[in-house]
């Protein structure tokens, strides 16, 4: 569970993202947790990496609170339909969904030189425009036990033409109350192991201002390759676990 939780704690600061796309897979596969369960658990553990990389993007001045609170309002629905969808909806569908949406992020992030210097002009339909990449961000999240920095990062990044780091840092200000949402509905569905969350945060916390440091110090280029390089990876995992055969008895 410590080893969960600074790897995930890392990979957040590092990237933006909540961690839930390295602690789902850690609980199902090393610890042997139910799938939902798994995603449940895995919302607790995400806030305090999400909490603790933030502080450290803060700090650096790296946050655009409007681009993040905009974010959120569309999150925080969609983490709640996410929840209901979650018991109704085979989580292939889900899956399949993600991927796809992975494999486009992947091949237009090789080629996308990010700007540092970049500003996000804030029109009325690009307002409406991130709203909406909230609710999708908030509706996987709570299927998938993800954060949605794997979603809204790259298409901040590259539909938005946001600096990294400001995309990293409106990610980690939209988690806060989109993990606290799917969270609360986890909750009352049963779905976490409070112990596990618990231990596997405390150690996240430990790792994520080390990751939000690196992603300062290295180039915007290079952290883009990086991201690409990291979805890729989670692309590879969920496609070995969407094409596995279910076992008979």
């Amino acid at each position: 569970m410590i080893g969960i939780g600074l790897a995930a704690g890392f990979f957040s600061g590092l990237f933006g993202v909540g961690g839930g796309l390295i602690v789902v897979p850690g609980l199902v596969v090393l610890l042997g947790l139910d799938q939902r369960r798994a995603v449940g658990t895995s919302l607790l553990a995400i806030v305090p990496a999400v909490g603790a990389s933030l502080a450290a993007y803060a700090f650096a001045g790296s946050v655009n609170l409007v681009v993040g609170g905009v974010l959120a309002i569309g999150a925080v629905l969609g983490a709640q339909a996410g929840a209901w969808l979650l018991h109704r909806m085979p989580r292939k569908v889900a899956q399949w969904v993600f991927i796809v949406f992975l494999f486009t992020m992947i091949a237009q992030l090789a080629f996308v030189v990010p700007d540092r210097g970049a500003s996000l002009p804030l029109s009325p339909w690009q307002l409406v425009a991130l709203a909406l990449v909230g609710l999708l961000a908030g509706v996987l999240s709570a299927i998938l036990g993800i954060g949605g920095g794997g979603v809204v990062v790259p298409i901040l990044m590259v539909w938005f033409g946001a600096s990294d780091l400001d995309a990293k840092g409106a990610s980690l200000v939209m988690m806060v109350p989109t993990v606290l949402s799917g969270l609360v509905a986890h909750l009352r569905r049963a779905n976490v192991e409070v112990r596990t969350g618990l231990v596997i945060g405390g150690a996240s916390v430990v790792s994520s201002p080390l990751g939000a440091w690196v992603a300062h110090q290295i180039s915007a280029q290079l952290g883009a390759w990086l991201f690409a390089g990291f979805l890729l990876f989670i692309t590879v995992t969920m496609l070995r676990e969407v094409l596995r055969r279910p076992r008979t008895a």
